[in-house]
């Protein structure tokens, strides 16, 4: 193909991209340590200060004090980076103690961490369908990009059950010879519907049909349980979980993935994963901040207390000003739009006619007509800045035409 027909090709998919409103803008935000959800949004005219209300740093750990400290003073002994993969000098005390850290707060025997939580799940789930044979992965049809990715690579059979239909998943499961190797594959809190899984009845399939259980719980670790464990803990089912991945990019406030499981499924994952054999490790002073930020959430509740009764709140409030909350049972309040071009125009108006900041989530991140915006109020949102949110969303509803059906 010549090369300009290359450059058509690129910018038809760019086209159609914009014609289907749901080109992704990025806004130019700086993160201002101690005033977290305040951040600048850097514009032609000059920065602006700007409430943001769709990040996953759902505690506000990225600007904890601790955490900073822990970083700073790891900064100053180990330097920037980690200098090679886990296996070729880039193995450090900080990996070490956090993967420690992570392993007894699951009640694991081992933990293993990865870059990010996108690559411990597509490699983690790619690497037990070489591990295991014969394999059939039965996965939720809500379930991460991350993980259908990891699925496909697998090479294993694999199966979708509709979205948290026990009824489905047994149906699929009962094809199956009982000593057949399977894994279900699913998460606990879903990021988009804010909805949580049955685990404990997920898990009791499990048992009858002799499967494994992965799940996924980023948008749970630190939130819930009596330690921030997850959800799968604070249900009482952590042990019934055979292999648990996270992140530490969300409550936890830095960056990084992790699984946690008995020692033989972590380390043949380490022994034999090309994402984590041959990639360069987590740097050290991520390691520490991480570690800082695990240590403090599993002794601290305020965080999260303050949290869920600002969840609450603000729902409260957008149910009364009649605004399309949808049906959410966790931290993650979704706003139904419905229209790409009418989310976009939404989020743009909050943006400059309100200084807050909402990122529109359109296809493919969620199926065409359920466009929405996303909000994860947090512990340091004040009751000032919700009002000042349904206030907002209400105008630019009306003012985009937009019919708000509870």
């Amino acid at each position: 193909m010549p090369a300009n027909r290359h450059r058509e090709a690129f910018r038809a998919a760019l086209t159609r991209i914009r014609a289907e409103g749901r080109y992704r803008v990025f806004a130019d935000l700086e993160r201002l340590t101690g005033r977290f959800p305040v951040a600048l949004r850097h514009t032609a005219a000059g920065p602006q200060e700007v409430v943001v209300w769709c990040s996953n740093d759902y505690l506000g750990m990225g600007q904890h004090p601790d955490v900073l400290a822990a970083m700073h003073t790891a900064l100053e002994r180990s330097g920037a980076g980690a200098g090679g993969t886990r296996n070729i000098s880039g193995n450090s005390i900080f990996h070490v103690e956090l993967e420690a850290e992570l392993a007894d707060l699951h009640h694991k025997e081992r933990a293993l961490l990865f870059s990010s939580g996108y690559v411990a799940n597509e490699t983690t789930l790619a690497t037990l369908g070489k591990i295991l044979p014969d394999l059939v992965i039965l996965s939720d049809a809500c379930n991460h990009a991350s993980m259908i990715q990891g699925i496909r690579a697998s090479g294993a059979e694999r199966h979708v059950f509709r979205h948290n239909d026990l009824d489905h998943l047994e149906e699929l499961l009962l094809q199956f010879p009982l000593e057949q190797p399977k894994l279900i594959a699913f998460e606990s809190v879903y990021s988009m519907d804010g909805d949580i899984a049955p685990i404990k009845e997920i898990c009791d399939l499990a048992v009858r049909y002799n499967a494994l259980t992965y799940l996924d719980e980023v948008h749970a670790v630190g939130m819930y349980g009596a330690e921030g464990a997850g959800v799968a803990d604070a249900m009482g089912q952590a042990h019934r979980i055979d292999i648990l991945q996270g992140t530490l990019g969300k409550a936890y406030g830095v960056i990084g993935g992790f699984i946690a499981a008995d020692a033989d499924i972590i380390d043949a994952v380490r022994s034999t994963a090309p994402g984590f054999i041959f990639t360069t490790s987590m740097p050290p002073v991520v390691a520490a901040g991480a570690l800082a930020s695990v240590r403090y959430l599993r002794q601290s509740h305020l965080e999260r207390r303050m949290q869920q009764a600002n969840v609450q709140r603000l729902r409260a409030l957008l149910g009364d000003a009649g605004l399309p909350v949808m049906p959410s049972t966790s931290h993650i309040l979704p706003v139904l739009v419905g229209d790409p071009v009418q989310c976009k125009a939404i989020s743009d108006r909050l943006l400059t006619h309100h200084q807050i900041y909402v990122q529109p989530i359109n296809y493919p991140t969620v199926a065409k007509g359920t466009e929405r915006l996303r909000l994860t109020p947090g512990p340091l949102h004040t009751p000032a800045m919700m009002g000042n949110l349904v206030t907002a969303l209400a105008e630019c509803f009306a003012a985009t035409e937009v019919v708000a059906v509870a």
